[in-house]
């Protein structure tokens, strides 16, 4: 059994637009699927992307790279780099483009850095 490690969560207030710490409880099986989504392309479009027993539909991301899901106003962005996922959970106002531009750019410097 692989072992998760998840330390801190920093999301935006959508009033303030100033970090809001959230604790959320994520199931190896939600890690699980998103892992298998990278390896897999289109295998949680079925099922949509659960994460803290939230479900996303899985709309168009980057075959191997990049999940991108919606839920209402908001949704979700994934980055898989060689070692972490980083995960991207926007609400209004923050926009889906907005979103994915942060969480893909710190993926992509994580990428830069080897990790």
């Amino acid at each position: 059994m692989q072992k998760i490690l998840l330390w801190r969560y920093a999301f935006l207030s959508p009033i303030y637009m100033l970090p809001l710490h959230v604790y959320m409880q994520f199931k190896p099986e939600e890690i699980a699927a998103i892992m298998k989504d990278f390896d897999e392309p289109g295998s949680l479009a079925p099922t949509g992307l659960h994460l803290g027993g939230i479900k996303y539909m899985v709309i168009q991301g980057e075959s191997g790279a990049v999940i991108r899901g919606k839920k209402g106003a908001g949704g979700i962005t994934v980055k898989k780099t060689s070692q972490a996922l980083i995960f991207g959970i926007y609400d209004e106002p923050l926009t889906p483009g907005q979103c994915n531009m942060i969480v893909e750019r710190l993926g992509d410097y994580l990428i830069d850095q080897g990790l």
